[in-house]
C-alpha cells in the first residue's frame, strides 16, 4: 500500500495507473466497520482503490467539534493495509486548500434544509472538499454512505450538475447490533448516552409520522434539531449531550 503525505507526489502517482476501473473512498479516519464496508465495495468492484483520510476543516461549522474529532491515522492505515488497498491519499490543510478556501462550491436549495439548516456553511466545505479529492483522484467510482443521506444527495446532483465522469456510488449504513448507525462520533458517548441512542434507529422506524418520531425522541432525553420525512426516507439529526447523531429509514 502507497500512502501518499504531498499532492505533488500523488498526481504523479495517478498518472501511473493503469488498472481500471479505479475506485475511491473519501474519508476523515477514524475509521469503523461502516467505512471498511465501502472500502470492501470499492475493492470488489475496481482494480485500484483508494482512500483518502483528511479531517476537512471547511465543513465544521463549530471549531470545538473540529478539535475533539478522533485522530487515529496509525490504526487506520493498519486497517486500510489489512484491507488490501492500493493507495492512500493524506494530504494536509494547507496543500487542500492552498488558496484559502477562496474558491467554493455552493448549492443554494436542499444544502439549506435538514443539517444544513441547522450547519450554517456545513455543505458548502463538503462539496468544496468532494470536488477537489474527486479531481485529484479522477476516480471512475466513488463511494459514500446512505447514512449522511443529504450529504449523498448533494453530492450525485453536484457530479451531474458539473459533467464530473464518476459513478457515485450508494452503500447501505452498517449498524451497530442495536441499530445505532456506525459513527465515528459514537466514540463520544459516554455509557448512559451510549445505550440511549440505540433509540434513534427504533423511533424512525417504528413511529406513524415524523412528528410522532420528534416526540418520542423528546421524551427519551434528545436534544432534536429535526426530523422529516422527504420522498421515500425519513431523516432525523438529534443531540446526546455534545454528540449529534443522524439517522435514516425508508418508509
Amino acid at each position: 500500500m502507497r500512502v501518499f503525505t504531498d499532492i505533488d507526489e500523488w498526481q504523479v502517482y495517478r498518472d501511473t495507473v493503469q488498472q481500471r476501473p479505479l475506485g475511491f473512498v473519501p474519508t476523515m479516519g477514524a475509521l469503523h466497520q461502516g467505512h471498511l464496508a465501502l472500502v470492501d465495495a470499492c475493492r470488489r468492484q475496481n482494480a485500484t482503490t483508494v482512500v483518502s483520510i483528511f479531517v476537512n476543516p471547511a465543513q465544521f461549522d463549530d471549531q470545538g467539534d473540529l478539535k475533539a474529532y478522533p485522530d487515529h491515522h496509525e490504526k487506520d492505515l493498519k486497517n486500510l493495509e489489512d484491507a488490501a488497498v492500493d493507495a492512500v491519499l493524506l494530504p494536509s490543510a494547507s496543500q487542500v486548500y492552498a488558496d484559502n478556501y477562496r474558491f467554493r462550491v455552493s448549492e443554494s436549495e436542499f444544502s439549506q434544509q435538514l443539517c444544513g439548516a441547522h450547519r450554517p456553511g456545513h455543505f458548502d466545505g463538503v462539496l468544496t472538499v468532494v470536488m477537489r479529492l474527486l479531481n485529484l483522484v479522477r476516480p471512475d467510482n466513488a463511494y459514500f454512505g446512505e447514512k449522511d443521506y443529504q450529504q449523498l444527495q448533494l453530492i450525485r446532483d453536484m457530479a451531474k450538475a458539473f459533467f464530473m465522469p464518476v459513478n457515485i456510488v450508494a452503500c447501505e449504513t452498517v449498524r451497530e447490533a442495536d441499530g445505532l448507525a456506525m459513527s465515528s462520533r459514537n466514540q463520544r458517548l459516554d455509557k448512559q448516552q451510549r445505550e440511549t441512542a440505540a433509540a434513534l434507529y427504533a423511533t424512525l422506524k417504528q413511529s406513524r409520522t415524523a412528528r410522532q418520531a420528534r416526540e418520542t425522541l423528546l421524551e427519551q432525553g434528545f436534544q432534536v434539531d429535526y426530523v422529516e420525512d422527504l420522498a421515500d426516507r425519513r431523516l432525523a439529526a438529534a443531540r446526546l449531550g455534545d454528540t449529534r447523531l443522524i439517522d435514516n429509514v425508508r418508509i
